[in-house]
Formats: C-alpha cells, structure tokens, sequence
C-alpha cells in the first residue's frame, strides 16, 4: 500500500492521542491523599469569616511578600521570585479528588494578598529549590488550618523545625509513608526534661524553637507547648533550633 501524506498525518494524529491518554493514566498522584469535601463549604465564607475560626499562630514571621499564584493546596508564588512549599502537610494533587477545594481554600487566604512565611531552619529548602515554611496569613497558620479542615494530611519530614502532629486534630490524616514518624522527635511537656522552676530555657513543641525564659514568646506560649530544659545543649539534642529573637 502507498503511503500518502494522509495516513502519514493520521498516523501521527493517533500517535499523539495514545501519548495523551497514557499521560493521563500515569498522572503523578503524590501519596494518593484525597478529600471529599466540597468547595461549596467555602463558598459563602470570607477569608475573615475563616480565619475567625483559630487562635493566633507562635510561629514567627521571617519573610513577607505578595502570594501572586497558588499551585495546588500546599504551593504558592511570591512576589519577590519565592516559591513556598508548606511545610509538614500534603494536599490532593491535580487530577485528584479534593484538588480543587485545597487550592481555593489557599486562594482565598492567600492570592493576591501580603502572606508571612515562617522559614524552616532546620531545613530551608526541598529537592525542587521550594521554601519550606509555615504559611501565616492575619496571624494565623495557614498550614495548620489545612489539616483541621481535612484538606491536607500530614506529611512530616525530619529534619524539621515544624511538627505538624501538634496541628492536627483526632479526623486529620497521616500520609502512609511517613506515619512512622509520629514518634516524639519534639518532646510533648509532660517528656520535658527539667521542671518549670530549674529550666534554664523553655522549647515550645508546637514550633520546635526554645527560648530563655525572659523571651517575650515564651509569654504568648501556650502551657500544653511548653517543654523545659536544664541546659542549651539539652534542648539542641531533642531536635530544638535557637529562637531568633532571644539568641538562646
């Protein structure tokens, strides 16, 4: 049989369908994480009436810019070239059921409006040149309220300064691959190693930072966070980083 220009041209119609319909049942699903819960939950809800919903973060502002682009659940794009991965929670990825209630939950918080990010300083970037922080938006952490929501599980990867177990609730779920570390790399205060009135510096498990007592974050700390150290050595060992503002 001749072949002609046409079944050339048909050829490589087929041949471009084939490669598409494999990309798409190849789709790189992440950890398979998936949610049911609709947008329309958040349909009627401000980013005020949300943020209402939670007490104020301990975690720090380090950076802040203009969120100009959410990616999905747990990535956005700065203004100042930054591109932010949040840290210790994993959302559904694009073809994923819950992909698109994560991401607009994010874009209301977050598009087009000054966001905080508290750097992890135990691990500052990942594989893909990503921030890893904590997303903080009107003093809130944005990270946390993903897993309450049960829009994102929790996804902790050692070293870390964040444990993201201390912002979950007993529905949120663990990714499958890192459920092991639900072991106590930051003590919980009842793990502490000194008493309240021998602590020479105070950790607070809900950030992963210790203080000096005087600090003035140690005023803001919630009781249950509070973890109690002898020494500065003591707290390094247990995974803790110095807080930037009191120099421990």
């Amino acid at each position: 049989m001749k072949i002609t220009k046409k079944h050339v041209f048909s050829l490589l119609i087929i041949a471009i369908i084939l490669i598409g319909a494999i990309s798409i049942a190849s789709a790189y699903t992440g950890t398979g994480f998936s949610h049911s819960i609709p947008s329309s939950k958040y349909y009627d809800l401000s980013a005020s009436d949300i943020l209402s919903k939670y007490a104020n973060t301990d975690c720090h502002v380090e950076e802040k810019a203009i969120c100009t682009k959410v990616v999905d659940g747990d990535t956005i794009y700065l203004d100042n070239g930054d591109k932010v991965r949040f840290v210790g929670v994993n959302t559904p990825e694009r073809g994923v059921e819950g992909y698109i209630t994560s991401k607009n939950f994010v874009q209301k918080l977050c598009l087009n409006k000054e966001v905080g990010i508290d750097i992890d300083d135990s691990k500052h970037t990942d594989r893909y040149g990503r921030i890893l922080g904590v997303v903080i938006v009107g003093g809130k952490n944005v990270n946390e309220m993903l897993l309450k929501e049960g829009l994102a599980e929790i996804m902790y990867m050692p070293p870390s300064e964040f444990y993201p177990y201390d912002w979950a609730n007993s529905n949120t779920h663990v990714a499958s691959s890192h459920s092991s570390s639900s072991s106590s790399s930051h003590p919980t205060s009842s793990e502490s190693t000194s008493s309240d009135s021998s602590a020479s510096y105070i950790g607070n498990a809900n950030s992963g930072k210790f203080h000096v007592p005087s600090c003035s974050s140690v005023g803001k700390m919630s009781e249950n966070n509070k973890v109690f150290f002898s020494s500065r050595n003591d707290a390094i060992n247990q995974g803790y980083v110095p807080c930037k503002r009191c120099n421990p």
